[in-house]
């Protein structure tokens, strides 16, 4: 079952995180931006209340909660209500895919990561931002996962593991660059510089293409 409870139960504090962490928001909003491409059709899965896709130009989103979806809804995006596992999108309908802190939550990752193929365009991109477990942020995030109401649910993924799994999907031409160089995204006061590569950046983003 989709883990939706603490997004509909706390939107509030979901909302809350994006202002107390501005800088954070910002540097993974910058690290997303340097791979969307420019004049395509996308889509976010896990589109939560809009706050990464809005701002990339992204008009469509997937996303389970209701409330999530409302508030998406009412920020000027087209919300289909579904699961990342069962997309309701036709077969090579998009020109690109974005998921944002949203792998950590899906019930079967392979599934999902199949089913975006299968609505992608040939020679459109896939694009993911996650927590990557094996940074210093990551291995912060996963000490505190059980007293967190969100992360308390979520399964964390490295790096090399999420490649695997695009490898095994048939993506290829994987590119990746990293962010938030601390252990915690308070801890980010100014807006950081993506750099290419993993394993400092506690936010990860990875391009691969169908």
């Amino acid at each position: 079952m989709p883990k939706i409870a603490p997004f509909d139960n706390y939107y509030k504090d979901y909302e809350r995180w994006f202002e107390e962490n501005k800088f954070a928001y910002l540097s993974e909003l910058k690290a997303i931006k340097h791979f969307i491409p420019e004049g395509k059709e996308g889509v976010e899965i896990g589109a939560g209340s809009g706050r990464f896709a809005l701002p990339l130009g992204i008009k469509v989103g997937i996303e389970p909660s209701s409330k999530m979806g409302k508030l998406a809804t009412q920020r000027g995006m087209k919300i289909y209500n579904g699961v990342a596992e069962n997309l309701p999108l036709r077969e090579e309908s998009f020109d690109f895919a974005l998921m944002v802190t949203t792998i950590c939550f899906l019930d079967d990752i392979e599934k999902s990561f199949q089913e975006v193929y299968r609505i992608l365009k040939w020679d459109s991109s896939f694009i993911i931002g996650f927590v990557d477990k094996d940074s210093p942020m990551g291995k912060t995030y996963l000490k505190k996962s059980k007293r967190n109401k969100f992360y308390k649910l979520a399964h964390f993924y490295s790096t090399p593991e999420v490649i695997i799994l695009l490898n095994q999907t048939d993506f290829f031409q994987v590119e990746v660059i990293q962010t938030l160089f601390t252990d915690l995204p308070q801890s980010v006061k100014s807006i950081h510089n993506w750099k290419k590569g993993f394993g400092k950046g506690g936010f990860v983003v990875v391009k691969a293409f169908k």
